[in-house]
Formats: structure tokens, C-alpha cells, sequence
């Protein structure tokens, strides 16, 4: 449908839905984890751009953390490489590392920030390693068969700092951090960090009134593949007991319900193939995703 079908009494009610939470969230910090379709579908970036732009100039602080495993895969294959993953986290030797860091902090950062400038934003891209601002140790992943083995996954990091002082400059200079999953270890080492991770301890450090996850999902989907619009601690940890919950959900989940024991008020995994989803969640009474509830 085109905008110019609908009726001024209809798009008067959309705007009038809108005051109040606009109202409500005036001032305060959203972050986005934007990964997905909505980063490789030309309509959806768009939307995506337009969506953060318009947040900001109406009084929101907009905090992008983006992935890039499509582009990842793209040019590991390039030098002939296949990734692995393990619980949802990337296998990442040092030659992949390198591929990780020049693909992040280089060519899908600024793809990004040059879209959200290009619909009327000012958006600035950086890495953890700017302002060491994201410290990271290496990451062991539990082994559940052999709990005195942990996993060895490489140059993937486990947040131990996230310094904000970088990213609150620039949203009182109005504007837009856009940020590359990537960490700094104490002896400069550099670490591939899992953007789910990454987005939900920004928003904890920024305390953060909402914290958005696109997804390639309507949500979280119970067994029965039915969308779960809210849920709580008890329920994820018998999804994840029974294999519902699984692969790359697993991160997503656990940063979530970690976000929202850490105060952070709203925590959505939202479907990124919908368009304009970022205005729908924080705008309209109409979610499109699922709320992780703290209790």
C-alpha cells in the first residue's frame, strides 16, 4: 500500500498512537543489534536507516551494534576458508580474525554508518578498540560432556569492561554510535565478540531503556513454532533444556534475560524482515517480536 492511499484520519491516529511513547522515551538510550535480512535486503536497510534517523531527531539516543556473518562468510570463502560454529559462536583462528576485523571495523561499519547519513543522520562508526572501550578476555565455552575440558574457540572474546564514556560523548554531540563487535585484550590483542553479546552489555553499561535484537525470526517460537510474545527466565531455561532454544539463539537469549536482570526496562527480539519493525516496537502498540520479561 502506498502512503498516499491511506487517509489523513488514519495517519492523523498512527501519529496520535505515537505521543506517548515518544514522550516516554524522550531522552533516553535504545540500543539496536541490527543484523539479519535487515542488513543485506536493499528495502529493509532503507527502513532501518530511516527508522534510527527518525528516533534520533525526535529525542532519542540511538546506539547501533551490528554483526556481519553473511559478509564474514563471503570472504572466507573468497580465501577459501568455511566457518565453524560452535553454541552459536564463531570459530575464529587468526587468519579468520583477520577476515573478522577487516569485514566489521571496515567495510560493514561504514556500509552503515553511510546509510544512516545518507537518510539524514550523523552516525559514527567504531570498534571496542576505540577508546578501549570494549576489554575482552579469551572466551572458553562450557563443555557439558567433559566439564573439566571447555571449549577452545580462538580469538572470541568474553567481555570483561565496557568503558561508555566514548559512546555518551558522542550522543551529547547528537550523534549516532554505530559499533563493530570487536574487543581489545590487556596485551592488545584483538577479539571477535559474539554482537548479541556485545549489544546487550552496552545497553546494561548505558543503562539503557530498551534493547532491540532484530532477528531472522517473528521472535522466539515455542516448539510448536508458534511466536511467544513474552517470556520469562523460567521458561527460556527449559527451551534451552529441551533443545527449542539452540544455535545462534542461544547468545541472543542469554544477552537478553542478561540485559533485562541488569535494568535494562525492555528487552525485544523483534523479526528484522518486517519493515519499518524498529518504528513498530518502540512507537505503536503493535509489537512485532517477543518482550524477555526479568521474572
Amino acid at each position: 500500500m502506498n502512503l498516499k492511499d491511506i487517509s489523513p484520519g488514519i495517519k492523523a491516529a498512527v501519529l496520535a498512537e505515537a505521543l506517548p511513547y515518544i514522550k516516554r522515551f524522550h531522552g533516553k538510550t535504545i540500543v539496536v543489534k541490527y543484523g539479519g535480512n535487515a542488513m543485506t535486503d536493499q528495502r529493509l536497510k532503507s527502513c532501518f536507516a530511516s527508522d534510527v534517523v527518525l528516533l534520533n531527531l525526535i529525542g532519542f539516543n540511538i546506539v547501533v551494534v551490528h554483526g556481519g556473518g553473511p559478509q564474514i562468510e563471503n570472504l572466507l570463502g573468497r580465501v577459501g576458508k568455511k566457518g565453524e560454529f560452535i553454541q552459536g559462536m564463531r570459530v575464529t583462528d587468526a587468519e579468520t580474525m583477520d577476515v573478522v576485523e577487516m569485514v566489521l571495523g571496515g567495510q560493514v561499519n561504514k556500509d552503515i554508518v553511510n546509510l544512516i547519513n545518507q537518510h539524514g543522520g550523523k552516525a559514527v562508526g567504531l570498534t571496542g578498540k576505540d577508546g578501549n572501550s570494549i576489554r575482552a578476555r579469551k572466551l572458553w565455552l562450557e563443555n557439558r560432556a567433559h566439564p573439566d575440558a571447555p571449549i577452545d574457540v580462538g580469538q572470541v572474546g568474553d567481555i570483561t569492561v565496557v568503558d561508555p564514556s566514548l559512546v555518551e560523548y558522542l550522543e551529547k554531540g547528537g550523534f549516532i554510535p554505530v559499533i563493530a563487535p570487536i574487543g581489545v585484550g590487556e596485551n592488545g590483542e584483538t577479539y571477535n565478540i559474539n554482537a548479541d553479546v556485545v549489544a546487550g552489555k552496552v545497553a546494561e553499561v548505558l543503562k539503557a531503556e530498551k534493547l532491540v535484537l532484530l532477528t531472522n525470526t517473528p521472535g522466539v517460537l515455542d516448539q510448536a513454532g508458534n511466536l511467544l510474545t513474552g517470556i520469562t527466565p523460567a521458561q527460556i531455561d527449559a527451551m534451552i533444556d529441551d533443545g527449542t532454544l539452540s544455535g545462534g539463539m542461544l547468545p541472543k537469549i542469554g544477552s537478553a534475560l542478561d540485559a533485562a536482570r541488569q535494568g535494562v526496562s525492555g528487552v525485544h527480539i523483534i523479526d528484522g524482515r518486517v519493515e519499518h519493525a524498529l518504528l513498530l516496537e518502540i512507537l505503536t502498540d503493535h509489537g512485532v517480536g517477543t518482550m524477555i520479561k526479568s521474572h
